[in-house]
């Protein structure tokens, strides 16, 4: 029995033909969705126990160290970051998001426009909705000091009342 995976548009179809009397199965999407998961989750696992058995073991304790780029490790591991490290990191993700969602919309802009269908409201109202609440969120993070690095003293007595 030869199994085959035929992809058509926007279909993958998973095909039995018997080598005996040559009849073809079509069999359901869900099964071809199920092979390519398990050949997808078989071949790494795979090649993750070959390399296991494979691989050379030579213990040394400069193996367990802490990777510092190259150098010889200097102090402990366990030390503490500042918060501010958190809120960059989050106000990051938020705005590099905000970039992954307006490139699309802009290439799809100008048709959207001139379809027929929509017209200007319903091309750029909701990405100029998105941009306002976005807007907000970084004027409050503004405001709350998020994205200020360094705070004088004044500035940190003022936090300590606004909570």
């Amino acid at each position: 029995m030869l199994v085959l995976l035929r992809a058509e548009t926007g279909r993958i179809t998973l095909i039995c033909v018997d080598s005996e009397a040559s009849n073809v199965i079509e069999m359901n999407d869900w099964i071809a969705i199920g092979a390519l998961a398990l050949v997808g989750l078989l071949i790494p696992l795979g090649m993750m126990a070959v390399s296991y058995l494979l691989r050379p073991s030579v213990p040394e304790t400069s193996k367990r160290a802490t990777y510092e780029s190259g150098e010889v490790p200097t102090g402990g591991t366990r030390i503490r970051f500042n918060i501010q490290y958190y809120m960059v990191a989050l106000l990051f993700l938020v705005f590099d998001i905000e970039t992954v969602l307006l490139f699309p919309w802009a290439v799809v802009y100008q048709d959207a426009l001139a379809a027929e269908e929509y017209g200007l409201v319903h091309a750029l109202g909701p990405m100029v909705a998105f941009v306002v609440i976005l807007l907000i969120g970084f004027a409050w993070a503004w405001r709350t000091g998020a994205v200020q690095w360094a705070r004088t003293q004044e500035q940190v007595e003022a936090g300590a009342d606004r909570s």
